[in-house]
């Protein structure tokens, strides 16, 4: 199971722009590699992670090889309403990451 710290503030006020901030931990293989025994190291990145907010989709990223270990993304969002803010990934193994907070908005 991959880990991941998940950065943004409990309380907002509505109408307010904040920042999220997520680093993800994971190796990011991107399948050109070799192993100390000149094998090739299996490709394994995440290649979809999307963030909803109240139930719908807000954020979706397809990364490719491109993206380094333990990807870091930071993004805005406008406070509509308080709720659950999600985040789900997959990666080439089809082992999955989830993180959830809620956010309340006064």
């Amino acid at each position: 199971m991959t880990q991941a710290r998940f950065d943004m503030p409990t309380q907002v006020r509505a109408g307010e722009v904040f920042k999220l901030r997520l680093l993800v931990q994971h190796p990011m293989e991107t399948g050109y590699l070799l192993d100390l025994n000149n094998r090739r190291i299996a490709r394994n990145v995440i290649n979809d992670l999307r963030c909803t907010y109240l139930g719908q989709e807000v954020l979706r990223i397809e990364p490719s090889s491109g993206l380094s270990a333990n990807p870091y993304v930071e993004f805005f969002l406008r406070a509509t309403q308080s709720g659950e803010i999600a985040v789900d990934w997959v990666d080439d193994r089809g082992e999955r990451g989830q993180v959830r907070r809620t956010l309340t908005v006064v």
